[in-house]
């Protein structure tokens, strides 16, 4: 039985909006007795990034539309917190997992222990990120641009390591952006003209070119694949440390988002702009410029695509 999704009410921009449970019965027959069993009847649903900001909104409305939400940061103490606010409001459930997104072992460490407690993800939600607007360029633990490490190579890793939990019906969903520019790829850690704007909008454009990709790769498999923009300068802690004046509430990009986990009328493949379906950057739908990002992706992660 193909997962569905009842019970959806198109939301205004900062509206509340519940996303009613998937039916999932032969799921629940082929449990193999993960370390924290879910209820048949009850989302699973990664947010990663969701300790602040839209993450968190996200993750709370989720949970109050019923769904448990595996809540990730670098911050422990704003992790448990919200789990703990999720808990006492009666709806939903949730559970916090740290891992720092700067560090390619610590997104594999963090995939290993998901896949030790969940035997399914019904909808991973790669929505952490940074925009280091100023200063100077950063690098990762594993030496790259640093927004391009944590906005899309964490993702892209990550994403592949939970492939086989998410199951027939389920949803990935890519929290991109607006701001996209062209990948230098004589320059692809922009260690020449750097940036933080810069490097922020090629990191956000790498992930709608994955978008694009991987719901080619999941067609046959009935698993969604979007990315969006969820609304312009949203009011998070990300926006005001750039020093930028907020231009849209976390309530309307949470609405945007959760359209993109339960809406039935979304379409794979595509890019987002706020609830309407629009066009990313041009360089996005050019075949063998995503060929060479991919490929450049594999090796960056050392991913073995025989597994």
């Amino acid at each position: 039985m193909i997962p569905t999704l009842h019970g959806l009410r198109r939301a205004r921009p900062g509206a509340p909006l519940l996303v009613a449970a998937l039916v999932l019965p032969s799921l629940a027959a082929h449990a193999q007795e993960p370390m924290h069993p879910v209820p048949a009847d009850r989302q699973v649903i990664l947010v990663t990034g969701s300790t602040d900001g839209l993450g968190r909104e996200v993750a709370r409305r989720l949970a109050a539309g019923g769904a448990h939400v595996i809540v990730h940061g670098r911050n422990r103490d704003r992790g448990e917190a919200l789990v703990r606010e999720i808990a006492g409001s009666g709806r939903g459930s949730a559970a916090f997992h740290a891992a720092d997104f700067g560090s390619l072992d610590e997104v594999r460490a963090f995939a290993a222990r998901i896949r030790d407690e969940y035997d399914r993800i019904d909808v991973l939600v790669n929505n952490a990120g940074i925009w280091l607007a100023r200063g100077a360029r950063q690098t990762s633990a594993d030496g790259h641009e640093l927004h391009f490490a944590v906005n899309y190579l964490a993702g892209f890793l990550l994403t592949h390591l939970l492939l086989d939990r998410i199951p027939e019906g389920g949803r990935i969903v890519n929290v991109a952006s607006a701001a996209q520019q062209p990948i230098d790829f004589d320059d692809l850690t922009m260690q020449r003209g750097y940036s933080g704007s810069g490097a922020y909008a090629r990191s956000k454009l790498a992930q709608v070119m994955f978008t694009i990709d991987l719901a080619r790769e999941l067609e046959d498999r009935n698993v969604t694949v979007v990315a969006l923009h969820p609304a312009s300068l949203m009011d998070t802690p990300m926006v005001r440390a750039a020093g930028v004046r907020p231009r849209a509430t976390v309530a309307e990009g949470a609405a945007a988002v959760l359209h993109l986990i339960a809406g039935e009328d979304v379409v794979s493949g595509e890019y987002y702009d706020g609830l309407e379906r629009s066009r990313a950057h041009a360089s996005a739908y050019d075949d063998r410029t995503r060929a060479r990002l991919r490929e450049l992706s594999e090796e960056l992660t050392g991913r073995d695509r025989s597994r």
